[in-house]
């Protein structure tokens, strides 16, 4: 199909890969679970975004400029950590508003758009991204595919696809479990530390992380 082999395997493969938790899921729900799942879908929707980003840079040729330039990776991959750490502290030092102390009320709220940014930034400045699609990707292109960066461009937006329906999934359903689920002024407190000790780990793992 235009150039692509093996389609059925990169779905499944994709599926999966979207499945397993990093910083860009714990966004999604940490904002589902604070805003409701139209702030989760506004991350979701960020992320997107974000992935489109790479799937064009990967397909033009630029992501293989970033892996082969030591300096761009070490800056991007810099600006993405401390990103990440950003928003971990954030949360690990926001003080409780008055109410109850439910992940609502210790996590501020945040407009739709700036929430799609905090998505949109936590996907794109994410340099091993560029680097999955380089490696990932690539494997399902047929080797006498005419033009494969048409090729690369249709995986990445089935690729896109899945992982906006697992995305919008997983904030509608934290939403629903939040709603469900009242925590006390306690645990409430730790697990918003929790997701922001998660954050700062991320940060700190991309920051240490090789080529």
């Amino acid at each position: 199909m235009l150039g692509t082999q093996d389609l059925t395997l990169f779905i499944i493969s994709g599926l999966l890969l979207n499945i397993a938790p990093g910083p860009d899921s714990i966004l999604i729900m940490t904002r589902s679970a604070t805003q409701g799942w139209r702030a989760g879908s506004a991350a979701a929707l960020g992320i997107g975004a974000g992935t489109c980003v790479h799937v064009l840079a990967a397909a033009l040729g630029l992501s293989v400029l970033l892996a082969a330039s030591s300096w761009a990776f070490t800056v991007i991959k810099w600006v993405g950590a401390a990103y990440l750490v950003w928003i971990g502290l954030q949360m690990l030092l926001s003080r409780q508003q008055t109410g109850p102390a439910t992940p609502a009320a210790l996590t501020p709220a945040l407009p739709y758009r700036k929430i799609f940014a905090q998505g949109f930034l936590t996907n794109v400045l994410n340099p091993k991204v560029a680097l999955f699609f380089l490696a990932f990707v690539p494997q399902f292109i047929a080797p006498e595919a005419p033009h494969k960066a048409l090729a690369f461009i249709l995986l990445g937006a089935i690729f896109n696809l899945n992982g906006m329906l697992w995305c919008h999934f997983l904030a509608v359903s934290t939403a629903l479990a939040s709603q469900r689920l009242r925590l006390g002024a306690g645990p409430a407190r730790w697990l918003n530390r929790g997701i922001g000790a998660l954050f700062l780990s991320f940060g700190i793992k991309l920051a240490l992380s090789e080529r």
